[in-house]
């Protein structure tokens, strides 16, 4: 299979283009480096400085020799189209979004340029399927942000609503909390609107705050490890709590810590996309998945990795700091997950053993953790 992968430089994109390398397809890998400008920028610095993919590249080439990287920017129209219909993909894999909530709320600049990188890279895409080869199946990571906290259960997806004697599907009602979560209802809505007028064939992926290492022993070997966050405006909650313990810092719980979300590590986030890529969508469907596979609060979490790091004979404490964003830190939530699962989705859950594996990468690099790049500095109020 041709697959192009767009974002392929992220913390997911270059593990997703090893996974499907390795597996014997010809991968297209697109990046304009734009996170890792912004976190120059920002004065963020992930744990581990994964090298550029003009180097990465020559070792995906010993994977599949007609494999090819193009640093270009996605929502620049013109030059997408060129390189689309000359790679002519089966297949897109589309994480190219400004991937931070956070950023997103620090000003009205960030969340201008969320919107506009977002939607012009999804609308980009959109077009050069629709006009070039309406047969590519694009898969679109979305987010279980996208649905909010709602005092009812989230369907996966979509909503039967049964009114006046008659009933019809819906897109289930979605209430993001962030410019960046609504960004992404932007881009379903916009999936949708062009899978039931032109026939396309989407899969939306809504996937819950991942976490986790990539481990590839080529990879680690050769320095060509996946960038890993931890900083407050792009690192996610568990790998950042688990820099912060190796770290010596109290685990920053925001507010209450009631908040729930579902989670899921980055080696079963990679088995998702495999699956989403062997079942696509038929021709005029938007199917839609919870991608998560367990549901923890704030408090939680902060809890299993204290515990796991006694095992370590580290003591870990946790400290309460006012909440920085705008959320319901007491709600309801119960989201459905069972389609992945139906299709052959197991879970490698969080145990003690998946937080001792994360910890014990960190440590290796605790050297180069930077403390005040942790605590949040964003204000969403």
């Amino acid at each position: 299979m041709k697959i192009m992968i767009l974002g392929a430089d992220g913390y997911m994109g270059w593990p997703t283009s090893i996974d499907f390398a390795s597996k014997g397809h010809t991968i297209c890998m697109v990046d304009n480096y734009i996170k890792r400008k912004l976190m120059t920028q920002y004065k963020r610095k992930a744990l581990v400085n994964s090298p550029k993919l003009e180097k990465k590249i020559k070792f995906i080439k010993n994977l599949n020799k007609k494999s090819q990287f193009h640093n270009i920017d996605c929502s620049d129209s013109i030059t997408f189209k060129k390189l689309f219909k000359k790679f002519s993909p089966d297949a897109v894999i589309h994480y190219a979004e400004l991937p931070s909530a956070p950023y997103s709320m620090a000003g009205p600049k960030e969340g201008w340029n969320t919107l506009n990188n977002n939607l012009q890279t999804t609308f980009n895409l959109i077009d050069c399927v629709k006009s070039i080869n309406p047969d590519c199946h694009i898969v679109k990571l979305g987010t279980m942000g996208e649905y909010g906290t709602p005092n009812i259960d989230i369907e996966e997806g979509w909503l039967n609503v049964n009114h006046n004697k008659r009933k019809q599907k819906f897109l289930y009602p979605r209430q993001g909390s962030s410019i960046y979560h609504t960004s992404k209802i932007m881009d379903t809505d916009l999936l949708w609107f062009y899978v039931r007028n032109y026939n396309l064939r989407v899969t939306d992926l809504m996937q819950g705050p991942v976490y986790g290492i990539y481990v590839n022993d080529y990879a680690t070997e050769n320095n060509l490890e996946t960038a890993f966050a931890y900083d407050d405006m792009f690192g996610t909650i568990i790998n950042r709590f688990i820099v912060q313990a190796v770290a010596g810092v109290p685990l920053t719980i925001y507010g209450s810590g009631s908040q729930i979300r579902g989670y899921i590590n980055l080696k079963d986030s990679l088995k998702c996309m495999n699956i989403a890529l062997e079942n696509p969508s038929d021709k005029g469907k938007l199917s839609i998945f919870n991608q998560f596979t367990e549901q923890y609060s704030v408090i939680d979490i902060a809890k299993k990795i204290i515990k796991a790091f006694k095992t370590l004979q580290i003591d870990v404490q946790m400290k309460k700091i006012p909440n920085p964003r705008i959320e319901k830190e007491k709600h309801y939530y119960n989201a459905k997950n069972t389609g992945l699962k139906k299709l052959g989705l197991e879970a490698e859950l969080l145990d003690e053993n998946v937080i001792i594996e994360i910890a014990k990468y960190v440590m290796k690099n605790k050297n180069k953790i930077n403390k005040k790049i942790i605590t949040p500095r964003v204000n969403w109020k």
